[in-house]
């Protein structure tokens, strides 16, 4: 499989494959191409490319990641169960004993050596540069206005980098951006992201102003990865370059002391300062709901680089299936290996598409010990970004926790609700409605394993009804014996 270079590499290996619907009649980004694309992407359709979009001499690209195929083409796999199992590869790597096992692992610390970026002189998403006063900037974007009661126009597939004012480590964030003018924007942070830590930061240090870059259609990996849950401290563009087998390389900016990936399409170079405010929003958020309108910090673009006839990426998040529900289960299949590294009993888990990545998460269990499905809970409720899991199910390692009907079956009649679900109260994500206030709410743990006698079971547990397997292989070899279509046949 190809591993892309940049974002139009990736769009001619679609067009090949025919996994791209070019439109050529004119579009208005303003709702529009959204009812378009929502059309497309909940029938499991192609990737879009708009040619000709009302306002901008720049085309349009969405839902490039809106498929179970598309997302491992984008990835550079066959199957995304392979970079888990690379992943999983590293972290069961243990000391070498003797110089055998020593030179076994040089071949995968070398891979490891090209993990970093690397920095270059020239590159392709700066052969055209406007600073702030030289002409349009945000202007000549094809922004969507996604919603109808969307507050405006908003950037939504931009990677914010930005660094640690203190540590300087940096991070690239997916925060969505409300364009208010041609030169500044809202910058929609959470409070619980790396990137708003880092603007918090300014307030305990002399400075006031912090240096922003923003990135728009890099390769597929490096835009994947800025949506991937890293822990606080871990560079993206490591992860990137990990996926890719090949370091991100990355430019100077022009006006701000940042690097940015060389491939990318177009970039906004700025700053956000200190208590510098606005009001940012409503907009129509990936739970299907609106997140009404708060007070964001601005982005004020200093200069404006893209290539000399650059794409514009953009996505639109809503009621699933969208195509960043697509993105969400490859990054639950990569993330398995790092989960389990923590929590070793945990055999396989499942973020539904319902649940929106936060509402809800199962996962199925060797189960060890009495109460041990409670444990689990409360170390994924610690875990990172996982503390944000609203509610969780834990079911034993034999249930096949992908199977929606198999997870219901087991959990409506393995509970016994007084015994077996559990209450807390902890951080939930920005965007959770239901929550009685901002930040904080209720969380369900659901213990639907087997129960024994020490988990105060006073019956036995019933077996699983199953055929025995000599039956089932009889059935199977006179299926057509009996006259039934194949298509039944197990």
């Amino acid at each position: 499989m190809t591993h892309h270079k940049n974002l139009q590499s990736f769009i001619r290996e679609l067009q090949k494959k025919g996994e791209l619907a070019e439109i050529s009649a004119e579009v208005d980004p303003v709702l529009e191409i959204t009812d378009i694309y929502d059309r497309i992407v909940k029938k499991n359709g192609p990737a879009l490319k708009f040619n000709r979009v009302k306002g901008s001499d720049m085309p349009v690209v969405i839902n490039l990641f809106g498929s179970l195929s598309r997302m491992s083409s984008a990835l550079g796999v066959s199957d995304i169960e392979e970079i888990a199992a690379r992943i999983e590869s590293f972290t069961e790597m243990k000391v070498p004993a003797g110089i055998i096992e020593k030179i076994k692992t040089i071949p995968k610390l070398g891979e490891l050596q090209t993990l970093a970026p690397k920095i270059i002189k020239s590159a392709p998403c700066q052969q055209v540069v406007i600073r702030a006063g030289e002409g349009p900037m945000l202007d000549k974007l094809p922004v969507l206005q996604c919603w109808p009661d969307d507050g405006g126009r908003f950037i939504t597939f931009p990677l914010v980098i930005t660094r640690h004012p203190e540590s300087q480590k940096r991070n690239v964030g997916l925060y969505r951006m409300h364009v208010y003018d041609n030169q500044t924007t809202g910058m929609h942070w959470q409070i619980h992201k790396d990137g708003a830590e880092h603007f918090r930061r300014l307030a305990k240090g002399s400075r006031r102003r912090m240096e922003v870059a923003v990135a728009i259609g890099t390769d597929p990996v490096t835009m994947f990865s800025a949506a991937c849950p890293m822990p606080p401290g871990m560079d993206e563009l490591m992860l990137a370059g990990f996926i890719r087998r090949e370091s991100v390389e990355l430019v100077r900016c022009k006006t701000v002391d940042l690097e940015v990936p060389a491939e990318a399409e177009i970039v906004l170079e700025g700053y956000v300062e200190e208590g510098e405010m606005r009001t940012e929003g409503p907009f129509g958020d990936h739970t299907g709901f609106y997140s009404r309108a708060k007070e964001f910090p601005v982005f004020h673009v200093t200069c404006m680089t893209h290539r000399k006839n650059p794409v514009y990426v953009t996505t639109v998040v809503g009621r699933p299936p969208m195509e960043d529900c697509h993105m969400g289960k490859a990054i639950e299949r990569i993330f398995l290996p790092l989960i389990k590294k923590q929590l070793p009993e945990i055999v396989d888990m499942n973020l539904p598409w319902e649940g929106c990545f936060h509402n809800l998460m199962v996962v199925s269990i060797r189960k060890s010990y009495p109460d041990q499905a409670k444990k689990v809970m409360h170390a994924i409720w610690g875990l990172g970004q996982m503390m944000f899991s609203k509610c969780i199910v834990v079911l034993d390692e034999d249930a096949n926790i992908q199977d929606a009907h198999e997870v219901a079956w087991r959990a409506f009649n393995n509970v016994d609700p007084k015994r077996d679900i559990v209450f807390v109260e902890g951080p939930v994500d920005e965007l959770d409605h239901s929550a009685s206030r901002d930040f904080l709410g209720s969380k369900m743990g659901i213990d639907a394993t087997r129960k024994s006698a020490e988990e105060g079971m006073m019956r036995p547990w019933p077996e699983d009804m199953k055929m025995t397997q000599e039956v089932k292989q009889t059935v199977t070899r006179r299926w057509i014996e009996y006259g039934l279509d194949p298509k039944y046949l197990e």
